[in-house]
């Protein structure tokens, strides 16, 4: 099983927040912020929790503007 890494666009005024839910969440994945003034973030998935890290992005993706790339 490898990282999986997944691309996002979205606020980034909102970045700062995203990050900190994935700290909150030991080993689940950690955020990189490739394009702070784009929104562009990379979210590298530890292996065997890509369907868990999905469902935390599905659900803020009810309040926060996060669009795959």
């Amino acid at each position: 099983m490898q990282t999986v890494h997944k691309l996002y666009r979205m606020e980034k005024s909102r970045i700062g927040f995203l990050k900190f839910i994935f700290e909150g969440y030991d080993n689940l994945a950690v955020l990189t912020t490739l394009d702070s003034t784009a929104g562009l973030v990379r979210l590298a998935i530890s292996p065997g929790c890509s369907s868990e890290a999905f469902a935390v992005m599905e659900d803020l993706k009810k309040d926060i503007m996060i669009s795959d790339v």
